[in-house]
């Protein structure tokens, strides 16, 4: 079996986010000034794949920008330092923006696609105290 690493698929296997070299300083570039593929879910909606979604919620989120720079698909709306919310348009559902988020509850979860964003927000977890 060959192994491939994590830059090495398939043309056509993936939506490839980012066109030609990989660049690894891409965190310090605005999403603007970065050079999408054009198969990248910013110009092609990969909404549809989705069956799980993350939830934001803004009475716990510190606006540390952690989602925003990892998003993959630049689905996080973020303006002048501050999340705003996240563009369903364009997210796949992976998951990142919340493994990345340092709040306690975190300030994303997933939930299922299906349930509205009021309802999700009613099911937000409590802060855990140390030790529970």
């Amino acid at each position: 079996m060959n192994e491939m690493g994590w830059d090495e698929l398939v043309p056509g296997a993936a939506l490839y986010t980012f066109q030609g070299d990989i660049d690894y300083n891409i965190a310090e570039m605005q999403p603007e000034d970065r050079l999408y593929s054009e198969t990248s879910s910013k110009a092609m909606s990969v909404g549809d794949w989705r069956v799980i979604k993350p939830v934001w919620n803004s009475e716990t989120c510190i606006d540390c920008q952690n989602c925003w720079i990892f998003c993959p698909d630049t689905s996080i709306i973020a303006r002048n330092k501050e999340m705003k919310g996240v563009d369903y348009e364009h997210c796949k559902g992976c998951g990142l923006c919340v493994s990345v988020c340092p709040t306690n509850p975190k300030s994303l979860l997933m939930f299922e696609e299906y349930e509205t964003v009021e309802d999700a927000l009613g099911k937000w977890p409590e802060k855990k105290k140390k030790g529970e």
